[in-house]
């Protein structure tokens, strides 16, 4: 009969310890996010292809997908045809400018032959200013030729700005994943009219994922930026995961409790939020809830 009574204790014992063991508190609660991007369409026009898919981990400056840009292509070949008409103002130009600098050559040897003719009195005063005015009349024309000529060369300069223009637009006709990240949602499909703004895929960096947690004013004080914690999240019904986490933030303004969240001293109805960067080898989803404890 003792046997049997002491068996029982220890039998009890053992439940009491188990349960204590289960239900252990951690030392805050909160749930797993990551950073989302939302990409968008930089231009307008069908969509050629985006080749991704839900699921799929895309590389930073990844090209996953193109935008028709056939018009802007044309239009750009265009504007570098004008180039090549307005280049060809030039040919005359400079053959303008030619006969203007050989004119005036010949139009200042007369005149170095005139001025000396005139000291010595074998030439009148008529024919030294009539020579002196073809002179300047020569340096001006030049002067005019090369005014047209900066006009054309402005024109060409402006053209060609315009062609970068295009050539931006197209570049933007190309899809480029920006950063490095799991993709979450596809919201367009080949063949679909993009628009500028139109939001093509949601992507997250999941292997950097955060716990966002909350602590009570009184735990506060044990814990700072860069800190290593412990975290825990569900592994089965009954059992957790645990792994390492650095902080990367703190809240510096208190806020209500979340309702979703249990806190360790209940009683506390301000808490703060913090941050904690944990390592994704994949089991961790976003929105799951999570637990930390400090290390001690």
């Amino acid at each position: 009969m003792n046997m049997k009574y002491l068996i029982s204790i220890f039998s009890l014992l053992i439940i009491i310890t188990s349960c204590n063991n289960g239900d252990q508190i951690s030392d805050a609660y909160g749930n797993f996010e990551a950073t989302e991007i939302i990409v968008s369409a930089q231009a307008n026009g069908e969509l050629m292809n985006l080749n991704l898919e839900e699921g799929d981990v895309l590389k930073t400056n990844q090209i996953v997908g193109l935008i028709d840009s056939t018009d802007l292509y044309l239009r750009k070949k265009l504007l570098a045809q004008q180039i090549q008409t307005i280049k060809s103002q030039l040919v005359s130009i400079h053959s303008e400018i030619d006969v203007q600098k050989q004119q005036l050559e010949n139009n200042l040897i007369s005149q170095k032959r005139i001025e000396k003719l005139y000291s010595q009195g074998a030439a009148t005063k008529k024919q030294l200013d009539d020579i002196n005015g073809l002179v300047d009349v020569n340096k001006k024309m030049i002067i005019s030729v090369n005014s047209k000529k900066q006009s054309i060369l402005d024109q060409i300069e402006g053209v060609r700005i315009q062609i970068e223009q295009i050539e931006e637009s197209i570049s933007k006709c190309v899809i480029n994943n920006p950063v490095r990240g799991t993709v979450l949602v596809k919201y367009a499909e080949k063949g679909e009219l993009a628009a500028m703004g139109k939001p093509l895929y949601k992507v997250a960096d999941v292997e950097n994922i955060k716990l966002k947690v909350y602590v009570s004013g009184s735990q506060l004080p044990k814990i700072k930026l860069g800190d290593e914690v412990e975290v825990l999240f569900d592994k089965d019904k009954n059992d957790n995961t645990k792994t390492k986490g650095k902080v990367i933030w703190i809240s510096n303004t208190a806020e209500f409790t979340p309702k979703t969240i249990q806190t360790k001293e209940e009683r506390v109805n301000l808490v703060y939020a913090i941050k904690v960067l944990v390592k994704n080898d994949g089991s961790i989803k976003i929105g799951m809830p999570g637990e930390m404890d400090f290390v001690k």
